[in-house]
């Protein structure tokens, strides 16, 4: 059984919500979590950046000059990288670079961001729950979204919070604040999970984020 910490709207701690996750602990792999971070980065590459070449500029192919005579250089057409607009030799062009890895790599990855944060101490506040709803209120509010992770004191950490996709309420309210990122349960990933030292997840939706977790086995 896992502990995760419950705190009201005031701040104030309920008792602990034990979870039976059904998780067991991988081995930490580095080469795999690298790789995994690689990928998503890779992919996250618009691939956008471009240039004309000589082939592309409008310029006439006409030889600017005879060959011999002038007393000038040889040139044989304007659009040669030597001259002023002329193409650009070997510059970016439009690509899209794909590099796959498999499921078990995801889930491993995952595996190991989730047990380095839950098998540190409750009392951290690595991994906590809210019972907390604007639904008196009746409209997004970011100020009390901020006072409720300020009276936990974890309102300097970089948070991952996740939602259900239709939870627009309180996605509208913890998404103005600047060290919060909004996930959904299905759409975690390697790198932001590792880049936040915080996690938390609202109590009406304990079986998703219970659901989540365990596709990480």
């Amino acid at each position: 059984m896992n502990r995760i910490p419950v705190f009201d709207s005031q701040g104030k701690g309920q008792d602990n919500l034990e979870f039976d996750f059904q998780i067991k602990q991988k081995k930490y792999s580095p080469n795999n979590f690298s790789c995994a971070i690689k990928i998503l980065r890779q992919g996250w590459r618009q691939g956008t950046v471009c240039c004309k070449g000589r082939s592309d500029v409008s310029f006439s192919k006409r030889k600017p000059w005879k060959q011999k005579g002038t007393g000038r250089a040889r040139a044989g057409m304007a659009s040669s990288p030597l001259w002023r607009k002329g193409g650009v030799v070997f510059g970016p062009q439009q690509r899209t670079k794909k590099l796959s890895i498999n499921r078990k790599q995801i889930k491993l990855a995952l595996n190991n961001v989730f047990h380095s944060l839950l098998l540190e101490d409750v009392n951290k506040r690595n991994i906590c729950c809210l019972d907390f709803d604007l639904k008196n209120e009746g409209k997004p509010c970011s100020k009390i979204a901020f006072n409720v992770l300020k009276k936990i004191g974890i309102e300097k950490k970089n948070i991952a919070m996740f939602l259900p996709f239709r939870d627009e309420l309180n996605y509208l309210s913890f998404r103005n604040i600047g060290n919060v990122k909004i996930f959904y349960f299905d759409q975690p990933n390697a790198f932001d999970l590792s880049n936040s030292n915080c996690w938390i997840f609202l109590k009406k939706d304990c079986d998703l984020f219970k659901k989540m977790v365990s596709k990480w086995n």
